[in-house]
């Protein structure tokens, strides 16, 4: 912290960050542990960098006497952020969720080719288990295309992440270079 200043340690945090969030924009339901591994060491490793700067530029330049109040104001910002931004990710998530959803049923049709093979197959898979052997391959189809729908709405809140987070990068150049602790 000493030898680096700490825009430049906040900017590749962030960077680090939107690395690992643009990696998962690919992401589908296939996608298994060893897949989501190096992403999530990308996000990792990019807050901790991004942390330090963060609370030594909000709080390390501050007299001692002030650090105690600036401390709680500082937390209960960061927490309140935190949530408005979690609320601000869900509503996003769910609103795209539904959107892709829409359009993946739209796109699935008794015209669609491979959709009726699907069908057919769950159907034949599913007259084992009893009369409603096509009530229930129409319910399995459903929660596969809403699977598919929650995955790609998932893509979407990780490239809109790395979208903010660029533009954390690019604004923490822009901060004002702390001045020597008090």
């Amino acid at each position: 912290m000493n030898k680096i200043d700490p825009r430049f340690m906040l900017t590749a945090g962030f960077l680090c960050f939107a690395a690992g969030t643009w990696w998962m924009t690919y992401l589908t339901s296939d996608w298994d542990f060893w897949e989501l591994l190096w992403p999530q060491i990308f996000r990792g490793v990019g807050i901790m960098i991004a942390m330090i700067p963060v609370n030594n530029i909000a709080l390390g330049t501050l007299p001692p006497e002030r650090v105690k109040n600036a401390s709680g104001l500082y937390n209960l910002t960061r927490n309140l952020g935190g949530a408005v931004g979690l609320a601000g990710l869900t509503t996003v998530l769910n609103d795209r969720s539904d959107l892709h959803t829409e359009r993946l049923h739209e796109a699935i049709t008794f015209a669609s080719r491979p959709a009726m093979e699907t069908l057919d197959r769950l159907t034949q898979h599913f007259q084992n288990f009893g009369s409603d052997a096509h009530d229930m391959a129409l319910k399995e189809l459903y929660g596969m295309v809403h699977l598919q729908g929650v995955v790609m709405a998932f893509a979407d809140v990780f490239y809109l992440l790395t979208l903010v987070f660029v533009g954390l990068a690019a604004l923490s150049l822009m901060l004002k270079k702390p001045a020597e602790p008090h």
